[in-house]
């Protein structure tokens, strides 16, 4: 893990003078009781020191959480995560095989419409994703050899409209429409980042890539991990709910016991605080630090841009959509429908729609569609729902928006009782204060020291005793993902842990 490679000579002398006398009673408090929160706690708990956990929800896990389908499958909800990122090495398929949480995954194909609602052939689905994802590929190379002289306001956008005319020459029949159709399916990038292609940073792009390995769908949801990493919280740690932090204190740079406020108007005291709230809080509460934060902590959080994605299920009576199993008709795993001209009363900036259906999985499957959605369409859908005054409503509107496009799907029968939704459910991280109104870290256009601001953020302050966690402070190949805020939590764990002579290595340095 050499990305945690730090310095705890400031953390160890702020502690010097009392490091002999109260190790023992040495308090501790994380605030955020998702996976960095939960995972810190596990390792300050193991090297014995005294923990509270405070949480402004009513449970553990923050933005994993699961809610019923009224098929009797459950779904992640709020902001909860649906996938492993990467199976090399990486903690989170060890707790999903400990607890034998079932994963999935799909043949690599996708299944492609047209702007007309007309399903592409599936050769041509595959050729032009494939090139699709060739320049992807090639973009993650190009920034990484090249990430010091590239411009910061070039975009992925930009380099797709460099390749694909290499890839697709003038001398090709159609060659307009086809690289039309692969500029289309570029346009997918958000559904990964919360943000459209025309904003993603190339010269930061390398930050946007994964552990080695396989992508899995975690099929049974989070619920027998998150079980898992809360245990220690649960059985060693105080833990407050439904308590909400608007002030941070402490004294200076020379240190001194921090204060917490609270919403409630509670001042709680401690020797270190570990803060996890997400970036897009920290975006918001600049305030909520006394002193302020010094000025490169506040432009890295500032800089690092913060995404928008959100996801809405939709169930049916039955999977209509598998029963036509020809190759060309098929329907399994993903599916994009690309700019639709056929919901202008909808959708009139014929917003891509991309959905990964449930039914196919090789365990936990049911028929179930989970689209992805962000940016502007993201805003939209978001606004609309925080209008409506019940569940019903927001059904209602949902099953209405997305109609034209699981219309589309091989067997759909507007008469068949099997073809009409039987219930759904949209998350809203835009809404959700607790959530940072968002979802995750991302790289956009105009970022000029992407690496070094994620730096900074992961540093944190233990020279004032405050320390960051969260999937913004993690290993460049896990941001933006549960593995990286389960990291993040385990660092600053341990790095508090070698600053009072616990961790391995501990060795105080006075300088």
């Amino acid at each position: 893990m050499d990305a945690y490679s730090v310095s705890f000579t400031s953390a160890s002398q702020r502690n010097f003078s009392r490091i002999w006398t109260d190790l023992k009673s040495c308090r501790q408090y994380i605030v955020g009781a998702g996976f960095s929160g939960l995972r810190c706690t596990d390792i300050l708990l193991q090297h014995g020191f005294e923990v509270t956990l405070i949480e402004g929800r009513n449970r553990l896990g923050g933005r994993v959480h699961q809610s019923k389908l009224p098929s009797g499958h459950k779904v992640e909800d709020t902001a909860g995560p649906n996938w492993i990122h990467g199976t090399n090495d990486n903690p989170i398929l060890d707790l999903a095989n400990e607890t034998k949480t079932a994963t999935g995954q799909w043949e690599e194909r996708s299944s492609v419409f047209d702007e007309a609602g007309k399903q592409v052939p599936a050769s041509d689905a595959i050729l032009y994703s494939t090139i699709m994802w060739d320049v992807v590929g090639a973009a993650f190379a190009y920034s990484n050899k090249h990430s010091a002289t590239i411009s910061p306001d070039e975009s992925l956008w930009d380099f797709f409209k460099k390749e694909v005319p290499k890839r697709i020459p003038d001398t090709e029949e159609n060659f307009e429409r086809k690289r039309n159709f692969v500029y289309q399916l570029a346009d997918q990038w958000g559904a990964f980042v919360g943000s459209h292609v025309f904003t993603q940073s190339l010269k930061f792009f390398w930050l946007e890539e994964c552990i080695d390995g396989e992508n899995l769908f975690v099929a049974d949801t989070y619920e027998k991990i998150l079980q898992l990493v809360a245990k220690p919280a649960m059985e060693g740690a105080k833990i407050k709910y439904e308590t909400i932090v608007n002030k941070i204190q402490s004294t200076n740079d020379e240190g001194g016991t921090l204060k917490v406020h609270t919403e409630g108007g509670e001042s709680l005291e401690f020797d270190e605080v570990v803060l996890t709230a997400p970036l897009g809080w920290l975006k918001r509460h600049t305030d909520a630090f006394e002193p302020a934060l010094p000025s490169r902590l506040s432009k890295a959080i500032q800089s690092i841009g913060y995404g928008c994605l959100e996801k809405a299920y939709i169930s049916f009576p039955k999977a209509f959509w598998t029963l036509d199993r020809s190759e060309d008709n098929r329907i399994e795993g993903f599916c994009q429908m690309l700019a639709p001209d056929y919901a202008a009363d909808r959708n009139p900036k014929k917003w891509n729609q991309e959905f990964v259906e449930l039914a196919s999985l090789k365990s936990s499957a049911h028929p179930t569609m989970l689209y992805y959605f962000y940016g502007d369409q993201s805003k939209f859908i978001t606004g609309e729902l925080a209008k409506l005054p019940s569940k019903e409503k927001k059904d209602e509107f949902l099953y209405d928006w997305f109609k034209p496009y699981y219309s589309r799907l091989p067997n759909y029968d507007e008469k068949s009782p099997d073809c009409q939704p039987n219930g759904c459910y949209a998350t809203e991280w835009l809404n959700d204060e607790l959530a940072g109104n968002g979802s995750y870290s991302n790289f956009q256009v105009g970022l000029e020291e992407g690496d070094a601001d994620i730096k900074a953020m992961r540093d944190g302050l233990p020279n004032r005793g405050l320390w960051l966690a969260g999937e913004h402070t993690a290993p460049f190949v896990a941001l933006g993902t549960a593995t990286g805020a389960y990291w993040s939590g385990e660092s600053v764990g341990k790095r508090i842990a070698q600053a009072y002579f616990r961790g391995e290595g501990g060795v105080m340095t006075l300088g």
